[in-house]
């Protein structure tokens, strides 16, 4: 279907070309109506010229009643070339007017509306192969694709919209022609079918898409082989896991490779924490300069699962630098979280520049750092190989801090020492400059990820202040995101909720508060996530092929109702869902629950094995299913003090449960409670064996 797709549509591009009306539409008399919105990307766009609207009913409505193609331009408050597409082209006055006569306008922020944002970007991979943001397509008045594309020059996007504008006035057929081919390509790709087989799964298998796996990887610098670099956190989190479970030491040495080099290099902000979402060369040196929430999150449990397992101090301090980037940047008084800084910022004339705002230069560093430059410029690489563009560099390590301590004859204590003096003096700095702008709405999903960041953390290091923040954040959830009828909104921006969640909301919301529950041992969360898990079922679940839609049955109907299982840079809703259900159902001992998870896992067993980088989440419960998975729990008045060292150990393959007091609400704690002694008992579907006092002993049996 892809490539007949793309075939016809050349074949509508070239008879775009040929259209030579010279048929002009009256002019929409309306206005720009993004100044009562939001969502910080729409109020960007609020004052350009184009008469742009929101996507909402009144919208559509109106294109079918003017009978007019609509533009869906889609993009994200922090998106680089988003900026560029609006100065080169939204900004103009020619080009706006094209757009006004021809076209109703509407613009899409995709982190509110990842539903619109999915099947439009969707469309444009069908037609072209390729995605990207900002995203352009040109649709017919009831919202079927006939055209799209990533950024466009002022010169291509006039040219687009001329000869579009006439071709379906002078020959509307052939857009219809194109629009129904490409909607039923919209409408069956990614459709899972029911897997009539028994679930079974086996360390074959899982072996067996290790080994496709890794001809993709980069053994050299990490990550996945090319550019542009993405660091994937989810896919090293099973390589994890699995480089444990199956005790491989070429996996781990891999993962640990990738963990070093992201740490050092210009994708990770030296100077003041965090990560940018992701690197345009192959050796993570020189970022696309955004700083992403979700990104963030994820790495942060990355790492901090990555110094369970093995202790590296370098982990712990890209930890705690990064939680005080979230805490200085992005987290608001009552407990949420921001969505993003822009990647671009004013430089030195005032003008808007991507990565202006980290770049130095060498007399800029000579000022602020004076004796302690030369050092400096050796730990840093101001040198050929640190080197940007223009006489710019981007901070980039290659070296440790002890091989360095060696070759400059100092101690580690030293290093230390100065590496935080020059990060303080560089901060100091670099907080004169313009800074980038915020995104700061709240994203309920981006927030779960989050949450479940500071659940890891407090998990692998200790920290009371990590717990309260996650303790903080779930209440926001709780009292601001969840809804009296049982559902979650989508966002948060001046006090109000808004948007009906998608199912990609419910799903990490459900997993940060099964973590919380692990850690508090407070059954008000596990409650909520059966809650939410619930509704899920009411509202997203579909009875034919035991997957769960990403919109709501409530929500309004677009060309086409999707399933997420693609697992990308945030891992799919759908197989979070399922490893999620695989908990639920051994916490509340509901055969259902298990049953659909191994269902849902089984659907995707082929595309699992044909393209397992695609899938790292769904690998990851299939390692449960294969691998020995264990219930463990604490039943006495210490449980807490006993649960917090368990927390401190890398194990992969356990859920938690636990109680201070007689407590019978949850199959897995019945009749477990002795007033004397605080038990550790470590269950395999309910059966037990012989309880331990010690964290030590007990974990010494899950090893074994």
């Amino acid at each position: 279907m892809k490539t007949s797709l793309k075939s016809f549509y050349f074949l509508f591009c070239l008879l775009l070309v040929a259209s030579c009306s010279n048929k002009e539409s009256e002019s929409l008399k309306t206005s720009n109506a993004l100044i009562h919105e939001t969502s910080p990307y729409l109020l960007q766009h609020a004052y350009n010229p184009v008469n742009w609207k929101a996507w909402n009913s009144e919208t559509l409505a109106l294109a079918k009643k003017e009978n007019k193609l609509l533009i869906i331009s889609v993009g994200y408050s922090a998106c680089h070339w988003c900026h560029v597409m609006e100065e080169e082209s939204f900004e103009n006055d020619s080009i706006a007017k094209i757009m006004n006569e021809n076209f109703i306008n509407i613009k899409v922020d995709r982190e509110e509306r990842p539903d619109v944002d999915k099947v439009y970007m969707n469309a444009v991979q069908l037609m072209t192969g390729s995605g990207g943001w900002p995203l352009n397509c040109i649709a017919l008045p009831d919202g079927r694709p006939v055209f799209g594309g990533t950024y466009f020059t002022k010169e291509q996007w006039s040219k687009v919209l001329t000869r579009i504008s006439k071709l379906y006035q002078e020959n509307p057929e052939k857009a219809i022609q194109f629009a129904d081919n490409l909607t039923k390509g919209i409408q069956e790709s990614q459709l899972i079918a029911l897997n009539e087989a028994l679930p079974n799964f086996t360390d074959t298998e899982v072996t067996a898409a290790i080994a496709v796996w890794k001809t993709q990887l980069d053994t050299t610098y990490g990550g996945f082989k090319g550019a542009p670099k993405f660091p994937m956190p989810n896919s090293l989190e099973f390589l994890l896991r699995y480089s444990h479970q199956f005790k491989d030491a070429v996996w781990k040495q891999y993962v640990e490779n990738t963990l070093i080099k992201i740490a050092y290099v210009g994708i990770y902000d030296h100077v003041a924490g965090g990560f940018s979402r992701y690197s345009v060369d192959e050796k993570w040196h020189i970022p696309h300069f955004e700083k992403m929430l979700y990104d963030n999150a994820q790495l942060v449990s990355l790492y901090a699962k990555g110094y369970l397992n093995d202790k590296k101090e370098l982990y712990k301090s890209v930890v705690f630098e990064t939680l005080q980037f979230v805490k200085e940047t992005l987290t608001t008084k009552n407990g949420a979280f921001y969505s993003s800084l822009d990647a671009d910022s004013k430089n030195k004339l005032g003008k808007k520049e991507e990565g202006a705002f980290y770049e130095w230069t060498e007399a800029e560093l000579q000022l602020i750092l004076k004796d302690d430059f030369e050092l400096f410029k050796i730990f840093y690489n101001i040198n050929a190989y640190g080197l940007w563009e223009k006489n710019k560099y981007v901070l980039i390590r290659n070296t440790s801090k002890k091989a360095f301590a060696t070759a400059q004859k100092m101690t580690l204590t030293e290093v230390d020492k100065k590496v935080l003096g020059w990060k303080n003096l560089l901060k100091v700095a670099r907080n004169k400059r313009s800074y980038p702008n915020l995104d700061d709405k709240v994203l309920t999903s981006w927030n779960g990820l989050m949450l479940q960041g500071y659940i890891d953390a407090y998990k692998a290091f200790g920290e009371t202040t990590h717990l309260e923040t996650a303790i903080k954040n779930a209440n926001f959830l709780v009292d601001h995101q969840l809804r009296k009828d049982g559902g979650l909104y989508r966002s948060f921006k001046n006090g109000n909720s808004t948007i009906n969640g998608y199912s990609e909301d419910y799903a990490t919301v459900i997993h940060a508060f099964i973590s919380l529950y692990e850690v508090t041992l407070d059954e008000k969360w596990l409650r909520t996530s059966k809650d939410l898990m619930a509704y899920l079922f009411v509202n997203f679940f579909d009875e034919n092929n035991k997957m769960f839609h990403f919109t709501s049955k409530e929500d309004e109907n677009l060309i086409a109702r999707k399933y997420e299982v693609i697992d990308g840079v945030i891992p799919s809703s759908n197989s979070m869902i399922a490893n999620s259900l695989f908990k639920l159902g051994h916490y509340y001992a509901d055969k259902n629950y298990l049953n659909i998870s191994e269902q849902m896992l089984s659907n995707l067993k082929k595309e699992i094995k044909m393209y397992p980088a695609n899938y790292s989440n769904w690998l990851n419960l299939m390692v449960t299913f294969t691998k020995p998975f264990y219930e463990v729990v604490l039943a006495g008045k210490n449980a807490l003090e006993l649960n917090k060292k368990l927390g401190n150990t890398y194990t992969p393959n356990i859920l938690v449960a636990g109680t201070k007091e007689e407590n019978n609400t949850l199959p897995l704690l019945a009749y477990k409670f002795n007033d004397a002694k605080t038990f550790i008992y470590v269950c395999v579907n309910g059966t037990c064996k012989k309880p331990q006092t010690s964290i030590t002993k007990a974990l010494a049996s899950i090893q074994k």
